[in-house]
């Protein structure tokens, strides 16, 4: 059946694009491995701080703890092993990482530096060629691997220090992105950055240091605390940074965050409650009372949020005088239908963004309310003004919408 063709009640679309067909199944992946990898690294860090460390015969024991789980019960116990006492099977937990680092790069790649870094640049915001963008792109990523590594290899003694440079460091990074990047991108290129981050410690710190520990005890050798300590430290800033992660993972999805006038403190806000909140979780098992901080974090980050998403870029003017129906189509259909169509006519999209479509005047009258939130009230429509909105176009659409959205 050719395309578009009906038979026995439904229409024949065109195959799924390939660039939209590698954007689910690489997507797919990486939220399936990004949940086993986040699920390992927050299992493995209660365990850590529910250890019973009860008097024992065996100085390398670490502690041990009792769960019980589907219809049976398990016995943990953390250790480290003598000389030459290595078991037959050792089961590792890396490639979970791995897997998730490599899908969301291969996502970055086909969503935004494929089909000319459309979604990378805004010209309103910096007017890069493509190929400048996704230098730009690559080399932070790379930079702020060696940047943060260096630091901490350097600084590691003073972990506190290091700590606050480093998280210094990131937000920077996150404000600076907004300089250069369409708001959208700006976050992503912050989750890669985080990203890569936590990937570089566990390739380039955690799992070498196991496998010394490894090699270590078939040698016979004891094995060196310090590398336990060091991997555990990075694994800890990993275990910080995944519910900011987490966030900037569905921000595509809140136009509202990333594209708002101060999206870069936004981003820091939601960063500091997540990281709060990861606090209290890691901490609420262990004994401390000193909950307040996480508490505060959290109130403080949830009182900035809803401040700072408030504020919005400078009014434009309204309207004066009456908007038909006639005139308002005019511009949906300027503006807005080549994307949001059944068919769109912007090669970016094979299908129209979040389903939404123009088509006809009743479907415009359905989503007239989210019509004037976005391309009036909030400006994040359309996506970079790909299409060339006026302002005085974006005030007609919020008349009309004012006036009754009223329709032949």
């Amino acid at each position: 059946m050719r395309p578009g063709a009906t038979g026995r009640g439904f229409v024949y679309k065109c195959p799924m694009h390939v660039g939209e067909l590698l954007d689910v199944v690489f997507r797919w992946a990486h939220l399936i491995a990004g949940i086993m990898w986040v699920g390992n690294s927050m299992l493995f860090n209660w365990l850590d701080r529910n250890l019973e460390r009860a008097a024992t015969d065996d100085p390398l024991s670490q502690g041990r703890i009792h769960m019980v789980h589907s219809g049976a019960f398990y016995e943990v116990e953390k250790k480290l092993l003598a000389p030459g006492q290595m078991p037959a099977n050792l089961h590792w937990f890396k490639y979970q990482n791995l897997t998730t680092w490599l899908t969301g790069i291969s996502l970055l790649i086909v969503v935004y530096y494929f089909n000319g870094a459309a979604f990378l640049v805004d010209p309103s915001v910096r007017d890069l060629a493509p190929s400048v963008a996704i230098s730009i792109s690559v080399g932070a990523l790379l930079v702020g691997w060696l940047l943060y590594d260096g630091l901490w290899q350097t600084l590691g003694s003073r972990p506190q220090l290091a700590t606050a440079i480093s998280i210094a460091g990131i937000f920077a990074a996150a404000w600076g992105f907004t300089l250069v990047f369409s708001g959208r991108a700006a976050y992503i290129e912050t989750g890669v950055l985080m990203g890569t981050i936590m990937t570089g410690n566990v390739w380039m710190v955690i799992v070498p240091s196991q496998r010394e520990l490894v090699a270590a005890t078939i040698a016979g050798r004891p094995q060196d605390k310090t590398l336990s300590l060091r991997a555990k430290e990075r694994s800890i800033h990993n275990n910080y940074m995944t519910f900011p992660l987490l966030f900037i993972m569905i921000s595509t999805h809140f136009p509202s965050a990333s594209s708002n006038p101060l999206n870069w403190l936004v981003l820091i806000v939601v960063s500091v409650g997540g990281s709060g909140v990861r606090h209290f979780m890691n901490v609420r098992y262990a004994g401390k009372v000193w909950l307040g901080p996480a508490f505060a974090m959290a109130a403080v980050a949830v009182a900035g949020l809803m401040v700072v998403t408030r504020l919005s870029a400078p009014a434009i003017a309204e309207h004066k005088g009456e908007v038909t129906f006639a005139r308002a189509q005019e511009i949906i259909l300027k503006r807005c239908v080549p994307c949001h169509s059944e068919v769109p006519r912007d090669a970016q999209f094979s299908a129209p963004p979040s389903g939404v479509v123009f088509d006809s005047p009743e479907r415009i009258k359905i989503m007239a309310d989210r019509i004037k939130e976005r391309a009036f009230t909030t400006g994040t429509m359309p996506f970079v003004n790909r299409t060339q909105i006026t302002d005085a176009e974006r005030a007609e659409l919020a008349r009309w919408v004012d006036d009754g959205a009223k329709i032949p």
